[in-house]
């Protein structure tokens, strides 16, 4: 079959390039053409665009790029018009994806949706488009499921997280080697900084993350690039011998560190998952925070509290994410009995998130038009 993918963010680039890997060992004939990024095109298939040139943070950014937003809605729908695809699958990036759902489903196309938008956190009154223009949707949350089915009267499947395979999977490096090959000292344990994708949320993010650098002079302070961005872009921010750099290899990274500061989104998820300490952080535009909080009214901002339905992690948010919070918090997740609490968290996390085979039960079920409504724990 042919398959037109959508996914617009770093973190929908990994979990879109293993489904295709899926795809792939199930229809020996799949041909793919996407939106996405590296992990994606080394698969196999035609990148249209990547993911880097299609992300704007925050409602202010969204307005301030809105023609561009629309410039490439107007050619998304050109270019599966051209195509042609049997089945087009959405991988979160809602905002994009919903517009182009509609149109897709006016067209005729079969819509599969991939990693719900998070409709449970806001724009709720989404679900009537959902329930509108989407053929199929997998969650991977098992709040989600719920969220759907009970609250909305909308059967999905729940998958599984993806990440539980794409980190059982991953090789462990060679401590040694990664450090000596990095340029790390020896003997520092590790502080990582996972400061997010976007320019300017790394700036933001790393102008405080990197106020802890002096201040925990045994450790080693180590900034994680991001794949869609260029190593000459973090130069500045490494000003001393405390503050060590790995360009696109977060994981290799989060396998031999001691503790992380990161910024709010999957890769939250991510470092629990490696069974690392973390702090979360985020500090947006104020305009868009402003918005934000007056709309969204969960009660955590990231994934590993809200599946917990507990704090886990700090959250520092906005204010809260200063210098004095930073460094109390910071001590906190280095004393050996926070971090026993915190591991055994984290094994309960992964137990909630159901077991291995995301990629291959969904595209068992993409392939097969879904037509028995299925979920992996226990679905209709």
């Amino acid at each position: 079959m042919k398959y037109y993918i959508i996914a617009g963010e770093a973190s929908g680039d990994l979990h879109a390039s293993n489904l295709m890997k899926a795809l792939k060992a199930q229809d020996k004939e799949a041909v793919f053409r996407f939106w996405g990024g590296d992990l994606m095109q080394a698969v196999g298939g035609t990148l249209v665009k990547h993911y880097r040139d299609l992300a704007f943070m925050g409602f202010a950014e969204v307005l301030m790029n809105i023609k561009t937003i629309f410039k490439n809605i107007a050619f998304c729908k050109k270019d599966i018009t051209s195509f042609a695809p049997d089945v087009i699958i959405f991988v979160d990036y809602p905002g994009f994806n919903m517009r182009i759902a509609k149109w897709a489903r006016t067209e005729g196309y079969r819509t599969h949706y991939y990693i719900s938008p998070q409709l449970w956190a806001w724009k709720e009154n989404r679900i009537k488009a959902i329930k509108k223009d989407i053929d199929e949707m997998y969650v991977i949350l098992p709040f989600e499921k719920d969220f759907y089915e009970k609250k909305h009267d909308f059967p999905v499947h729940f998958v599984g997280h993806p990440l539980i395979d794409a980190i059982a999977q991953y090789p462990r490096v060679d401590e040694s080697q990664f450090r000596e090959t990095h340029k790390l000292d020896p003997e520092k344990p590790i502080i990582a900084l996972l400061p997010g994708s976007r320019k300017q949320e790394i700036r933001k993010m790393l102008s405080v993350m990197l106020e802890m650098a002096p201040l925990f002079k045994a450790y080693q302070f180590v900034i994680a690039g991001a794949p869609g961005q260029d190593a000459e872009f973090y130069r500045p921010f490494i000003t001393d011998a405390n503050i060590g750099f790995v360009n696109n290899r977060t994981y290799d990274l989060l396998s031999v560190s001691f503790a992380a500061l990161v910024t709010s989104g999957t890769a939250t998820l991510e470092t629990a998952l490696f069974k690392v300490p973390e702090i979360v952080c985020y500090r947006g535009n104020w305009f868009s925070y402003q918005i934000a909080k007056r709309i969204i009214t969960l009660k955590y901002i990231s994934l590993v509290n809200l599946v917990m339905d507990k704090e886990v992690v700090t959250e520092l948010i906005q204010g809260d994410l200063n210098r004095d919070r930073l460094r109390e918090e910071l001590n906190k997740i280095l004393d050996d009995k926070k971090r026993r609490q915190i591991f055994s968290d984290y094994h309960e996390l992964e137990k909630k998130l159901g077991g291995r085979g995301a990629s291959e039960q969904t595209a068992r079920l993409i392939i097969s038009g879904a037509g028995n409504r299925y979920s992996v724990n226990g679905g209709r």
